[in-house]
């Protein structure tokens, strides 16, 4: 096996699964796949001149980014979420939310406080999903993805200062979205979910 195929092999089996994840929270469960299938093809024909500029995590990360930018912008993208037929699975999302909560040992959730939090998560992918792409990017690689401010700048190559703005645009017109549409549950009041970073470290935990 020659270096360069043993290289991408263990960089699949360690960024596939980060990799998809972070796709379907860009462009969505029925596109995620095929575009992973993508990014790897170009992570594998692109491998030999990797010179390590950056690492290879914000390297594969600025692939993956570029694939869903472009995939955002396409008419077909355009036309298939204006087209998009109502979500029929809730029942099973609903099985699998129930599910983590039992598997993760967390305490059971009240019928309400599991109302609260399926109708807040709806909210939140929903509104993210809406974003400019360039907040909507930086909103999913910080608080979804976890990734510094920094390495966030070099995947978008833009200025450190830039993804800072853009973070507090995103977060503040998420917020105004949230609270605007999604008020009867978004309650200061409401210990469940107190302010915009619970809700979106509670919609990481189950998404």
């Amino acid at each position: 096996m020659s270096r360069f195929k043993y290289e991408f092999q263990k960089i699949y089996e360690d960024y596939q699964p980060r990799i998809h994840r972070y796709l379907v929270r860009m462009v969505g469960e029925d596109e995620s796949e095929d575009l992973t299938q993508e990014v790897f093809v170009k992570i594998s024909t692109s491998l030999e001149d990797f010179r390590g500029e950056s690492s290879i995590s914000t390297w594969i990360y600025r692939i993956a980014t570029n694939a869903a930018i472009d995939r955002l912008r396409s008419a077909s993208f355009q036309q298939s979420v204006q087209s998009k037929p109502i979500d029929e699975t809730t029942e099973q999302k609903d099985v699998k939310f129930a599910d983590r909560d039992f598997w993760t040992g967390e305490k059971p959730l009240t019928v309400e406080q599991e109302l609260v939090r399926k109708q807040m998560n709806d909210c939140i992918r929903d509104f993210i999903g809406n974003l400019p792409e360039n907040y909507r990017t930086v909103l999913v690689l910080s608080e979804l993805e976890g990734l510094p401010d920094r390495e966030i700048a070099e995947i978008l190559d833009i200025s450190l200062n830039s993804v800072k703005i853009r973070l507090h645009r995103a977060r503040q017109k998420l917020r105004e979205e949230l609270e605007t549409h999604c008020d009867s549950y978004w309650l200061e009041d409401n210990e469940f979910v107190p302010d915009l970073k619970n809700a979106l470290d509670e919609f990481k935990k189950i998404n």
